[in-house]
This record gives C-alpha cells, sequence and structure tokens, in this order.
C-alpha cells in the first residue's frame, strides 16, 4: 500500500513555507509598495530579520538555494556594502519600538564571511533596530569552513542556535553530489559550537539523494544521533534540473524513486521517534524540552520555527519579506541586487498583496503543516462567515478521503500518521493558485 500511496499522492506540490507561494509573486509589487508596507508596521508589532548572505566556497551539485561560488573574497565585501545600505534605508522606515524577537543568516553559507564582518553585521542590526535580549538568533553554516576565530565572532555577535548542513555521511552520496564533508569534520565543529557555550545545534538531512538507500540513510542518521543535536531536520530532496543548472550534474538514474524516497523518510522518523525526538510538522524533530517541541510551531521560508513576529523583513539578493498585507521579494541576482540598492536604498522587485481569501487560505496550510489538524473554530474565530466556504472545501475533503489520510475530529479533521507524509499533498486541496503558474515543484513525498 506504500507503494501506492506513494504513486497516487507523490505529484509535485510546493512545500508551503508560504501561502501564496514564491511563483506567484509578480512585478506589481515594487519599491514603492515595500515602502509602504514597512512604514505602515502596526504600532508596538514584533519583528524578526533575514539576512541572505549568497555565497560558498564549493557548489553542491543537489542545492536549490540562491548562492553563488566565489574564490576571492572582493565580491563579499562589495555585498556587505549594499546589505548595510539595505539595512540603513530600513531601519529609517521602521520605528524602534518594533522589538526585534528573532534573527536568522541564511545562505549559501554565512560563515564563509571573515569573523570581523560577522560581529561587524550583528552588531550594525544591533544599532538599527531594537533587538531583544531574549531574542534568538540563528545562523546557518558549513562546517567545512568553521574555525575557532569564526565561533568566537558567532558567540560575541549574540548567536544562539546553529544550523548545520550535513545532507549525508555515505562517501557515494557526498560524491554523487559534490559534498565531501567528514563525521569528523562535523563532530569537531558541535563540540567548538558547544564549548563556546552555543548549545543549541540543529542538523539538517537530505533524503532522496542518488545512491541513498533507507539502509544508508539509517547508517547516516546512527552518526547524527550520536552528536545529540536538539533538533534535525530531514527534507526530501528536490531534483528540478529544468530550473536549476547544476543539478543536471546529478545521473538521474541514481536518484531513488517515490516509493524508495517515502521508505527513507519513514526509516530516519523511526529512528528519530525510537531515540526519542518529537516529530514536529512534517520534516523536522527536535527533543523534548526544546521549544520546538512544546507547541506554538510556525512554518516561514526557514521551515518549521518559534518564531511567531508580527512581520518578517528579508535583506540581502532574493530575501522575502513578509507583512500582514502581503510578500515582497528582493532581486535574486546580486549584481542586480546591489544596482536596485544604489538607486534607492531597496531592491523589491516583486511580490503579492494578500487578499482576504489569501489568508484564509494560509492560515488553514499553516495550521495543517504545523498541527497537521484543520479546527473549524479557528477559522471561524477568525474570519467569521466568510470562512464557510473553506469549511465546504474541507467537508468534501472528508468525503472524498479514501486512504486513511485524514480522519474526523468533533471539529474539522486530522492528519493521521498515514497521512503525515503527504501532508503537501493535502494543503495542495487548498491552494487556489496551485496550477496557475509554469513553476516545477518538489515530489510531494
Amino acid at each position: 500500500m506504500s507503494a501506492e500511496l506513494a504513486q497516487r499522492y507523490g505529484a509535485p506540490v510546493p512545500r508551503y513555507t508560504s501561502y501564496p507561494t514564491a511563483p506567484h509573486f509578480t512585478s506589481s509589487i515594487g519599491v514603492a509598495q515595500a515602502r509602504a508596507w514597512l512604514s505602515a508596521l502596526t504600532a508596538g508589532s514584533k519583528l524578526s530579520l533575514y539576512v541572505h548572505i549568497p555565497f560558498c566556497q564549493s557548489l553542491c551539485w543537489y542545492c536549490g538555494c540562491n548562492t553563488k561560488v566565489v574564490n576571492k573574497y572582493g565580491p563579499i565585501e562589495r555585498y556587505l556594502a549594499s546589505l548595510n545600505q539595505e539595512l540603513a534605508t530600513v531601519a529609517a522606515l521602521v520605528p524602534r519600538e518594533h522589538g526585534v524577537s528573532h534573527i536568522h543568516f541564511g545562505g549559501g553559507s554565512p560563515n564563509i564571511l571573515k569573523p570581523a564582518h560577522i560581529g561587524a553585521l550583528a552588531a550594525a542590526l544591533r544599532e538599527r533596530f531594537n533587538i531583544e535580549e531574549s531574542g534568538e538568533f540563528a545562523i546557518e553554516i558549513d562546517p567545512r569552513g568553521l574555525d575557532g576565530e569564526h565561533v568566537a565572532a558567532m558567540k560575541v555577535a549574540g548567536v544562539n542556535r546553529v544550523s548545520i548542513g550535513v545532507q549525508d555521511f555515505e562517501p557515494a552520496v557526498q560524491s554523487a553530489i559534490n559534498r565531501e564533508q567528514s563525521y569528523e569534520t562535523t563532530r569537531d565543529a558541535v563540540v567548538m559550537l558547544r564549548d563556546a557555550g552555543i548549545g543549541s545545534i540543529n542538523i539538517d538531512l537530505v533524503y532522496g539523494l542518488p545512491h541513498q538507500t533507507r539502509a544508508s540513510v539509517a547508517r547516516t542518521m546512527q552518526q547524527v544521533l550520536s552528536l545529540e543535536p536538539d533538533r534535525i531536520a530531514i527534507f526530501g530532496y528536490a531534483h528540478l534540473p529544468e530550473r536549476i543548472r547544476h543539478q543536471r550534474l546529478i545521473d538521474p538514474a541514481s536518484l531513488p524513486d517515490l516509493t524508495e524516497r517515502l521508505g527513507q523518510a519513514n526509516r530516519l522518523a523511526r529512528l528519530l521517534a525510537a531515540d526519542g525526538y518529537v516529530r514536529v510538522g512534517l520534516d523536522h524533530f527536535a527533543k523534548p524540552g526544546d521549544a520546538l517541541a512544546q507547541g506554538g510551531v510556525h512554518r516561514n521560508f526557514q521551515g518549521y520555527t518559534t518564531d511567531g513576529a508580527d512581520a518578517l523583513i528579508g535583506f540581502g539578493a532574493s530575501a522575502i519579506s513578509r507583512f500582514e498585507a502581503g510578500y515582497t521579494q528582493n532581486a535574486t541576482g546580486i549584481t542586480e541586487y546591489q544596482e536596485k540598492v544604489a538607486a534607492c536604498g531597496l531592491a523589491t522587485t516583486r511580490g503579492i498583496a494578500l487578499s482576504h481569501d489569501d489568508r484564509m487560505r494560509a492560515f488553514v496550510i499553516e495550521r495543517l503543516m504545523c498541527e497537521l489538524a484543520f479546527s473549524e473554530s479557528d477559522l471561524r474565530e477568525r474570519f467569521g462567515e466568510s470562512a464557510s466556504p473553506l469549511i465546504e472545501e474541507a467537508a468534501a475533503l472528508m468525503e472524498t478521503d479514501r486512504d486513511g489520510l485524514i480522519e474526523r475530529t468533533t471539529d474539522g479533521f486530522r492528519v493521521t500518521e498515514r497521512g503525515r507524509p503527504f501532508v503537501r499533498s493535502i494543503c495542495g486541496c487548498f491552494d487556489a493558485y496551485l496550477g496557475e503558474s509554469e513553476a516545477r515543484h518538489a515530489a510531494g513525498v
């Protein structure tokens, strides 16, 4: 039956880190709208800041992130100058009364920055925004480029959570994706971070990569568990060579099929459950004492998070911001980003204004992704009688489910354990935009 379900519900579908999803953003939203939305933030609202560092020292063939390989530091310094200009422009529009509860440096590989520049960037954020002392400051790292000076700079900057990319420890898999990273390198990074007092560690893994099997991902997981990370994320590889040119370097014949992908995801989930980790949403796991396992989970462009800020402001090339009124996205290319910032201080090139229907569907999809449940009462409490059409859609979904993916509750439905791997496909049933663009998505399992 697992093979049948994988074929039936494994069709490409969005990851739903936002709704509407980015392929539906348009150029009708630009710098003027971004300025207006920044200036109109509700008094007292909490902010989250995301800073994108789009550089790496080498190219991982599986990667779908917006990044560029550099072998000189000059382009990074020029990018940081533009980033600081964008920070200054936004800070001038946003009153300091807005507390910042979350900061995230993503990439690319943010630890490609020199230690002094990590500190300077953090200092610039603290100078221009009201950073709460109790807030979370997370950074993504490539352990292959981490040293003691980087760790010391992160500690001084206030970093208190680090996400380490691993993907897989099997040599054959690493060779096929051009990412050679030993267990020892990863272990040493974890030790350095913990010795410095940065104790909250997340490790990212990927299944569905070339040459992976259920047995091989289990071996990698046992090595990861020996490091005792607080959180583990297991993402399904999205093979999109039509859109991501360097993925063409991966032999498609080496990729596991949908049934094997589902088997790998299930094997990893069972190993984590046996080790005491709490499953969060679709693909994140946390130790019982971690905040992510305590509820109050949200979903944004970095995945599952406890970040419940009212608005997210993204800085850097390709960064996306989320406001009550809609989404904006910066220019994706580094050169275009720098030119836009030089010209007007901001780099917004597209986005989308949210309709009332968008907000309702976004709420339903996020709750399904995070809590695996559809609540009629929650929907009516937030949106009143206008929620009725969505409630009717949920009723129709329950009537047509023949595979036990969802089960009725007194207040709607919940996704079953059988249905959990296909929650993105279930969310797709509430996506009014699905199929309206030519965007290609990752497999549904």
